[in-house]
């Protein structure tokens, strides 16, 4: 019932925290660190890979799926979660689901999720900058199984928040387009969670709030900006801010030269006062040309 965009996004961050709180016995809603803080499960890295058959953009109401998700030891400060969304029946309950599957063997019938989060907690009560790695008391991390080091996420990461941008040296057999920028204001009553950060949804739906105004630039009809088809959506978290505060969106759309319909559109999100870089989203989407 939670419908496409930022809240299908929300329901697949709130079963990660579940399957983190299962496999590692840690309960993710009330941790604290050896020092008593409270620490945060927030996430760094979230992708979503779908195809043309299912997207995330493309569920609707009722829509019914079986979820197989699994855990990975990514070290004492931060962890790894892969999700399979499949429609009912397909798997049985008893198949595991590898990691190979989600980078060389994916299905066109079925859509794959990639969490990479990491234990936080304030430097400062009263503010979202600053904030430092904290791991709960009692993590148990060591019993999980390790991700192959070919498919972790954290290189990619570290690259996109060094330069702004997961397409450093630009897209092949792509063309972009002149940057398009706009501003947001942080919403204090929608976009921040019950601990008082900037919710983790809350930036999917920001990016598109952005890439919609971009779309509506190009003269394009805005009942289409609904049923593209997203077939990879990537979002780094590098950043957090305050309430009210104002955000620059830069989107940076790449047509490819070949495929027709099919671009890439990127939009770095940073802080406006101070400039600092709290986002980096990348989308692969297929839209009907007129």
């Amino acid at each position: 019932m939670c419908g496409a965009g930022s809240l299908f996004f929300g329901q697949l961050g709130d079963w990660t925290w579940e399957a983190v709180k299962a496999a590692s016995g840690t309960n993710v809603y009330a941790a604290r660190s050896a020092d008593g803080h409270p620490t945060y499960l927030s996430f760094y890295y979230f992708r979503v890979r779908g195809s043309r058959q299912v997207h995330p953009y493309g569920i609707g109401f009722g829509d019914e799926f079986d979820v197989t998700s699994r855990v990975f030891d990514f070290g004492p400060q931060s962890v790894m979660t892969l999700h399979r969304l499949s429609r009912p029946g397909t798997f049985g309950p008893e198949e595991v689901l590898d990691p190979r599957e989600l980078h060389e063997e994916r299905r066109e019938d079925c859509l794959y999720v990639e969490n990479y989060n990491r234990w936080i907690s304030r430097s400062h009560p009263d503010s979202n900058t600053g904030l430092v790695e904290a791991s709960p008391a009692g993590f148990r991390h060591e019993h999980l199984p390790r991700l192959p080091q070919e498919y972790s996420p954290r290189g990619s990461c570290g690259r996109a928040r060094k330069t702004g941008t997961f397409h450093e040296h630009g897209i092949p057999g792509h063309t972009a387009a002149q940057p398009y920028t706009t501003t947001y204001t942080l919403d204090r009553v929608r976009d921040l969670n019950g601990a008082g950060l900037m919710y983790f949804a809350s930036y999917f739906s920001i990016v598109d709030t952005a890439l919609l105004r971009q779309w509506r630039s190009l003269h394009r009809d805005p009942a289409a900006f609904s049923t593209r088809t997203v077939l990879d959506h990537r979002m780094g978290y590098f950043g957090n801010a305050d309430a009210d505060a104002e955000l620059t969106l830069t989107v940076t759309l790449w047509r490819s030269d070949t495929v027709p319909g099919e671009e890439i559109a990127e939009v770095s999100v940073r802080e406006s006062e101070s400039g600092r870089l709290l986002a980096v989203c990348s989308v692969q989407q297929l839209v009907e040309e007129s």
